[in-house]
């Protein structure tokens, strides 16, 4: 089991949850493990003697299996086999090791992220927001145009200063700027077909 997001890069805010995530070379348990995480989880919630109270535990049957849950008020999230993670969480220790200066990536992301969290509201992907993981998409490009701060309160600055007049009707970000959305695949759905209606007179 391994922990990945904010937790262990130790850009987490007082409200952020802990992401784990398991692995197996057990093929075996392959479509069984999230079953049982979530019934060993709610034994644990039926359980005064336990020694961390769990409370509210969901599984929710995505294309990625998840357990949500709380563990002494703290959510965690629990997923199998996702690598993505653990990828991103290597890349940031990176580039934060890249970049340097007291760690200036990782204070520049805490800082940003709790503008975004408590002042502006615009964070917060499981309501439809931006992800941690855009948001620190954006916080590198800036490190990407800018070559020098003096600190965080610079890095929030310039974000707030270039992102403000970004034209994002026609653009979105990536690490290596801007790009063009009409260059972007197209993905929405076809149209569901209209249901016929049939009217049936009773006398």
């Amino acid at each position: 089991v391994f922990t990945f997001g904010s937790v262990p890069l130790k850009t987490y805010l007082p409200d952020g949850d802990i992401d784990l995530t398991a692995f197996s070379n057990n093929q075996n348990l392959k479509d069984t493990w999230a079953s049982e995480v979530r019934d060993t989880l709610e034994n644990e919630e039926k359980n005064v003697n336990a020694e961390f109270h769990v409370k509210e535990v969901q599984y929710i049957q995505a294309e990625v299996k998840l357990i949500k849950c709380l563990v002494e008020n703290i959510v965690v999230d629990i997923s199998f086999n996702q690598l993505g993670g653990l990828c991103t969480l290597c890349f940031l220790e990176e580039v934060d090791h890249l970049i340097n200066q007291n760690h200036l990536f990782k204070r520049s992301v805490i800082l940003i992220k709790a503008w975004c969290y408590y002042e502006s509201r615009i964070l917060g992907a499981h309501h439809g927001l931006i992800s941690t993981y855009a948001l620190e998409t954006l916080v590198l490009y800036i490190f990407h145009v800018y070559n020098t701060f003096a600190g965080p309160l610079e890095v929030l600055y310039r974000f707030l200063e270039f992102f403000s007049n970004f034209d994002w009707e026609n653009f979105c970000v990536s690490l290596w700027g801007p790009v063009n959305i009409t260059s972007l695949p197209d993905v929405t759905g076809n149209e569901p077909q209209r249901l016929c209606t049939y009217h049936i007179n009773i006398k």
